[in-house]
């Protein structure tokens, strides 16, 4: 039975939400849950006239898929630190010698690169991720090179004033690419 008006839509949000919530509460992070479960309903607005009559496992599919979306991009926000942490023992610098201090250093750039805007991350990630040069980097945001080489440069000095001036932190770590 395709969905044609609001009313109808807001009926089966209202039936299926709690349902979406609890399913979602118990896979996800908690941080995310609320923002799985909108874009659920956002994807079965979207997609109103395609629902089946039992709209609830579609539900369940689409927040699932929107889970393992949200999985993926924290590994690769971990695989990014792990990938800095490369570069910086590929550059020459020290491994460091204590593993409470390369705990620490992790801990504090994870929780940098998250206090970090998206657009920065996104700037970041082109950087060190796909290790595109400036010209590439720029046609993939839609700017200018020397835009991207200004946005690249802000964003490191960002990360870097977010990073913990007590634990030592390889400079390459800091993103000097």
């Amino acid at each position: 039975m395709p969905i044609d008006t609001e009313a109808q839509f807001t009926d089966v949000y209202r039936a299926h939400y709690e349902d979406v919530r609890r399913f979602v509460r118990r896979r996800a992070d908690p941080m995310t849950v609320d923002d799985i479960v909108g874009e659920t309903f956002l994807a079965a607005w979207r997609r109103r006239r395609e629902l089946p009559d039992d709209p609830r496992p579609w539900l369940f599919g689409a927040a699932r898929k929107l889970m393992l979306n949200a999985q993926r991009g924290r590994r690769r926000q971990s695989a990014l630190v792990v990938q800095i942490q490369r570069a910086a023992a590929a550059d020459g610098h020290e491994p460091m010698a204590d593993a409470t201090i390369q705990v620490d250093s992790r801990i504090d750039l994870v929780a940098a690169w998250r206090s970090l805007a998206p657009a920065d991350q996104e700037v970041l990630a082109l950087n060190v991720w796909e290790q595109l040069d400036a010209r590439d980097a720029a046609k993939v945001l839609g700017c200018t090179r020397a835009a991207y080489a200004m946005r690249l440069t802000r964003a490191k000095r960002r990360l870097a004033g977010r990073l913990d001036p007590a634990v030592p932190v390889s400079p390459a770590l800091i993103l000097t690419h």
